[in-house]
């Protein structure tokens, strides 16, 4: 008899719907936060992101399907056996998202950081001028499921919205111009908006650093919600304290949680989030990340195509 764990919060009816697809399977549900390596290593199929340094090569996992998009933890060697399939949930964060990172940019460009941080002190002032996102450049680095919703919802306010992806394909609804990511370069000094949704990965690993901040315009706004190992830490703190760019917004960071005497937290014109805009925090992403999780159970045991699944090479979907 095979064994499931699962360690993503479900309720009745959904627990009932994955084990009707195998009523012979036998079925542990356990909060991420309490699971044990025991239970970990018993597991031929996983759902949810169980510790990596928790798997160990396991001879039994055969499936690892995870909540989160992702699987950067996961490709590393050692952790998985050869074999086992591995799948992400993206798609399951795109609303989510793309949404609070959207939220991060109005409120950099509006200054309301800013406003909020004299509203602590009871200061009636004036920060000064602000932007506006109609007739603004945006680059969306890393064009997937959230940067593509990301992307959308520029352009829909009057943004002119350039796409950097990894490979080169037709122009999506939504996006003005697209490049490669090799041709990121030759567009950051048009950028009054960067936005960067990638994955980590050996490519990306400090992919925005002195360099790259020094292509920003003295105007520009840089907002990371992809993966907190794309951008160098200690480069962006010396682009906001030197005025290399205009400001910065994160919900990633290299370090999580991110230390208390980190230099980030000092800078006036940086707005952090603690890592919060995925998660379950919107109901739709824990309905997505079923949906997906139902759907690529049925296939494995149909020994059909699996969605989502990860090149352990890249760490990227294939």
């Amino acid at each position: 008899m095979k064994k499931v764990l699962v360690l993503i919060p479900l309720s009745e009816e959904q627990k009932a719907q994955l084990e009707a697809l195998a009523p012979d399977y036998r079925y542990s549900y356990v909060k991420d936060s309490e699971v044990t390596e025991a239970q970990i290593q018993d597991a031929n199929i996983i759902f949810g992101n169980p510790a990596p340094g928790m798997i160990h090569a396991s001879a039994n996992l055969e499936f690892l399907q995870l909540a989160a998009s992702g699987a950067d933890g996961y490709v590393k060697s050692g952790v998985l056996k050869e074999g086992t399939a591995l799948c992400s949930c993206t798609g399951a964060y795109g609303q989510a998202v793309s949404e609070h990172a959207f939220a991060l940019t109005w409120s950099l460009i509006k200054k309301l950081h800013l406003y909020r941080d004299d509203q602590a002190k009871a200061v009636w002032g004036d920060e000064g001028m602000v932007s506006s996102l109609r007739g603004a450049t945006v680059v969306v680095v890393g064009l997937g499921d959230i940067g593509l919703q990301y992307a959308r919802l520029a352009h829909a306010v009057g943004a002119y919205v350039i796409g950097v992806k990894r490979r080169l394909s037709a122009c999506p609804e939504g996006v003005d111009e697209l490049c490669l990511t090799d041709e990121l370069d030759t567009v950051l000094p048009r950028a009054d908006v960067v936005c960067s949704f990638l994955p980590g990965t050996a490519s990306t690993y400090h992919l925005f650093n002195d360099e790259r901040y020094a292509k920003m315009k003295p105007s520009t706004y840089f907002i990371n919600c992809g993966r907190g190992t794309a951008l160098d830490g200690e480069a962006l703190c010396r682009a906001l304290e030197q005025g290399v760019i205009a400001g910065a917004a994160a919900d990633v960071t290299e370090v999580e949680p991110l230390p208390a005497d980190h230099p980030l937290w000092k800078q006036r014109n940086m707005i952090i989030t603690p890592h919060i805009s995925g998660g379950f925090h919107l109901p739709v992403t824990l309905e997505n990340i079923v949906s997906i999780c139902l759907a690529n159970f049925a296939a494995y045991l149909k020994g059909e195509e699996l969605r989502n699944v990860i090149d352990f090479t890249t760490g990227y979907k294939k």
